[in-house]
């Protein structure tokens, strides 16, 4: 019997899930969808599974080093497709508020996104804050195609995916040294 309670999911552009499975970066940053129900960002869960979108992700908001991320996920994009396939699952460790761009600009290393649109998203909805998400993320070692239901589209940032649909086991990205490296570099970096 499928078990049908629902778990949450966090949208991400496809590209962004891969720069997070490849270990290039442990973090996502976000505002809210235009359609939030709040009409700002809440962090829902503390862990979710990654459920990837494609429409707003474009080669020129991506620094040029990581643009085959984009690349690689269009490529593999159907527009009308009836299916969507997770393949990642992520705990949130911090959320860090940001709030100026000063604080914005330290992170520029640390992600995938040109500064100009890093800047946008804090600007945007410019009275609330720019959360930054550190991610520990896990490779589902089988990854599932759920469907896509009409309840997923639009500009919001969480879905509920049936739980009985996707797998429980998973590996680390990255190992536990390496995360808690990269989680030590971005706070030393912020306290500077």
């Amino acid at each position: 019997m499928v078990d049908t309670r629902a778990v949450p999911a966090l949208k991400e552009w496809a590209s962004a899930i891969q720069a997070l499975e490849n270990g290039r970066q442990i973090m996502v940053m976000r505002k809210g969808g235009i359609v939030e129900e709040t009409k700002h960002f809440e962090l829902k869960s503390p862990a979710f599974y990654l459920y990837p979108t494609y429409e707003h992700q474009r080669k020129e908001l991506i620094k040029s080093s990581d643009q085959s991320y984009v690349e690689e996920s269009l490529a593999e994009w159907v527009p009308e497709a009836s299916t969507v396939r997770i393949t990642s699952y992520a705990e949130v460790t911090q959320d860090l508020e940001i709030r100026d761009q000063e604080m914005l600009d330290r992170l520029l290393e640390y992600h995938m996104w040109t500064a100009d649109f890093a800047e946008s998203r804090l600007k945007w909805k410019k009275k609330d804050p720019l959360h930054v998400l550190i991610l520990r993320v896990y490779r589902l070692q089988e990854p599932v195609e759920i469907p896509v239901l009409p309840e997923y589209n639009g500009c919001r940032s969480w879905i509920s995916i049936p739980n009985g649909l996707v797998p429980r086991e998973m590996t680390p990205v990255l190992d536990v040294a390496d995360f808690a490296d990269q989680v030590q570099k971005i706070n030393e970096t912020l306290r500077m």
